[in-house]
């Protein structure tokens, strides 16, 4: 008999194909589904409804606790904001949906796979609106060819935020850069500086992708492999020694960029 720990986990689209309820564990996160579709999802690097709600301004932190505590453990806080008038349905679930789709990005987006699935699970936020398994993987990969269009070097979404003095005069910035550029102290991560302006993580990663690009933050180097390949010694008849590659110089790509828009 197989080992089960051995097994492999279900991935999302198997879960939907059999129209399962439960939580999917992943490694950057968890998404909640039932009846085969997703109702929710959490990420460590994703700000959840808590703190988009409260930190985000719409309620306060009082009355957030109020509705968690007057709540079933198994759901219904989100029934009960707007059934308290504390919140309209269009509101609940837009910022569900916002939500909802930053922890999917995360959870199932590159170096994130499936761990496990526990049959039964429910979140505390209870139904709000449900989305196709099928819309969650196609906005995640939307999103992550958003990113590479921006500025491809993903190490900026997790290294400290480091400002970088410009070439030249600084590029006009938009309000929600400065609030960016106001926090990134070279200690907060693009994760931590998401929830301390209590905004989607996915959308403070546009804006430092785009603040990279524009030289307003650091790019950081790529971070080297954990176990190098070493490379086999050259052998008679194998031509040359192979060419070794060094990390692009960043601020050699920008001025390439800016000569081409230039010519355009």
């Amino acid at each position: 008999m197989r080992d089960a720990r051995t097994r492999r986990a279900p991935s999302l689209t198997e879960l939907a194909a059999e129209r399962a309820s439960g939580a999917l564990l992943c490694d950057a996160g968890t998404l909640y589904l039932t009846e085969g579709q997703v109702v929710y999802a959490e990420s460590p690097v994703a700000p959840g409804i808590d703190v988009l709600l409260t930190t985000g301004g719409r309620l306060t932190v009082d009355i957030w606790r109020e509705a968690v505590g007057r709540t079933d453990p198994l759901g219904g806080v989100g029934r009960f904001l707007v059934d308290s008038g504390r919140l309209s349905g269009a509101e609940l679930e837009i910022c569900h949906l916002g939500a909802l789709f930053d922890a999917a990005y995360f959870a199932l987006g590159p170096g994130s796979g499936p761990r496990g699935f526990q049959r039964g699970a429910a979140h505390w936020l209870g139904p709000v609106r449900p989305v196709g398994a099928v819309a969650v993987e196609r906005e995640t990969r939307r999103r992550g060819k958003l990113l590479d269009a921006l500025w491809p070097y993903p190490q900026v979404d997790t290294e400290p935020v480091v400002l970088r003095r410009p070439d030249g005069r600084a590029p006009a910035v938009t309000r929600r850069q400065r609030a960016v550029l106001a926090l990134a102290d070279g200690v907060r991560t693009p994760a931590g500086i998401a929830r301390a302006l209590g905004r989607p993580a996915f959308h403070t990663l546009i804006d430092i992708r785009r603040l990279a690009a524009a030289g307003q933050v650091e790019t950081p180097r790529p971070s080297p492999p954990t176990r190098p390949r070493t490379p086999a010694p050259p052998g008679a008849g194998r031509g040359p020694a192979a060419v070794v590659f060094t990390d692009p110089d960043i601020d050699l790509l920008r001025r390439l960029r800016d000569a081409l828009e230039a010519t355009l």
